[in-house]
């Protein structure tokens, strides 16, 4: 179909208005919160137990276990919490280098940095919009070696190497079991990013449970939240067991004493935060269902256009967290962005390449025509859970 920038941006501002049946303002994600929410909020309240100490907090961890596949979860106050402490968990330390992509939010870099570690940028697949494993393996021959000790080092800045953290972008998985294979051979530490693919299956399995240690997001604008919050999976009974004991100021058990035995974090989820949680794991499978609904919809609308809408990788059932398509370059994608977002359609680009932020400049880097190139066309359209519909 032959139709101008501005036909096609009036097209799909139609068709947004018509998924989610107003006229105001269309965020990109926002909360589905309803009257379970609020009674089981309220019943929080009433107890009085809002902080730590309550039952929610271990209701949502096992509901959030289960639905998962893992056989621990730990709550955490947000996502990035939960990627550091797991950064921590697998021992980075300080001046070590930490291998993830270029394209992924911000927190990734960051939990990186709050261990004071340095984090290697390495290209994406423009299939499954994470981490490439072509362009890891091509990175990890050209710059790494195993030491005599079996540490795996940067030939060119002496650092140690320790570990790994794929991000399953807008809740598409990587492919995992290929990239897991490329860091065997290294004897790196896997960590995943699985912040936005709550609901997302690789091969049958949930994301976050191929390696030892992973993170979940529970956001505002994820598909289901707390507010704030996030959670540690893990299938290691004794790091389970050590993540809550750090997330809890590391403080030991006693009826009136305050022992610390080791530096901790105030990181675990306050119980009504959890309680909240727990009423949305509720509505999960049904959240799901209808953002892969909404995602067909918006992939057979996208059909009819000149515009490739990102699906599903092979193999993968994503959530569809994000939604997204492709402009043919940047100038294009910057008029959809601008129009889009004057007509009350909230939409974004993919988040801003590592690589290009100054405050990564220092870091080691591969190559990145993917990320360039997605960097310069993707633009992520209103992804909300939708109405349900009568049809």
């Amino acid at each position: 179909m032959n139709m101008s920038t501005r036909e096609f941006v009036q097209a799909l501002v139609r068709q947004v208005r018509s998924e989610y049946r107003t006229d105001e303002f269309i965020p990109l994600h926002a909360p589905l919160i309803g009257r379970r929410e609020r009674e089981v909020v309220m019943e929080t309240l009433e107890t009085g137990f809002v902080s730590s100490v309550g039952r929610h907090v271990g209701d949502f961890e096992q509901a959030v276990a289960d639905y998962t596949g893992s056989p621990y979860a730990v709550a955490t106050v947000n996502g990035t919490a939960a990627l550091h402490m797991c950064l921590i968990l697998a021992g980075v330390e300080a001046n070590d280098e930490v291998i993830t992509q270029s394209i992924t939010f911000v927190a990734t870099c960051n939990a990186i940095r709050y261990c004071k570690a340095v984090p290697v940028l390495v290209d994406i697949d423009r299939s499954t919009l994470g981490m490439c494993p072509d362009a890891l393996a091509a990175w990890l021959e050209d710059n790494a070696e195993l030491a005599d000790d079996g540490s795996c080092r940067n030939r060119q800045t002496g650092r140690r190497i320790r570990a790994w953290v794929p991000m399953h972008n807008f809740g598409h998985p990587v492919r995992i079991e290929r990239l897991a294979e490329v860091c065997e051979r290294w004897g790196l530490v896997m960590i995943e990013d699985a912040a936005e693919s709550l609901g997302s299956f690789y091969r049958g399995r949930h994301t976050g449970r191929f390696c030892r240690l992973a993170a979940i997001s529970f956001n505002g604008n994820k598909i289901i939240t707390t507010g704030g919050g996030g959670m540690i999976l893990t299938d290691d009974e004794a790091v389970a067991r050590r993540a809550k004991h750090l997330t809890t100021t590391a403080k030991q058990p006693h009826p009136w004493l305050y022992i610390h035995d080791e530096t901790g974090y105030n990181y675990r989820l306050p119980a009504l935060n959890a309680a909240l949680g727990c009423a949305q794991m509720e509505r999960l499978l049904s959240f799901v269902e209808r953002k892969r609904e909404l995602a067909g919809r918006y992939a057979e609308w996208f059909q009819a256009t000149d515009y490739p809408f990102v699906h599903e990788p092979e193999g993968a059932r994503s959530n569809y967290w994000f939604n997204a398509f492709l402009c043919r370059d940047r100038a294009e994608r910057d008029q959809v962005l601008e129009q889009t977002n004057q007509a009350g359609v909230m939409t974004r680009p993919v988040w801003t390449p590592m690589h290009t932020l100054n405050l990564f400049q220092d870091c080691p880097t591969g190559p990145m025509p993917n990320a360039d190139w997605l960097n310069d066309r993707l633009v992520n359209i209103p992804s909300s859970v939708p109405p349900e519909r009568d049809d």
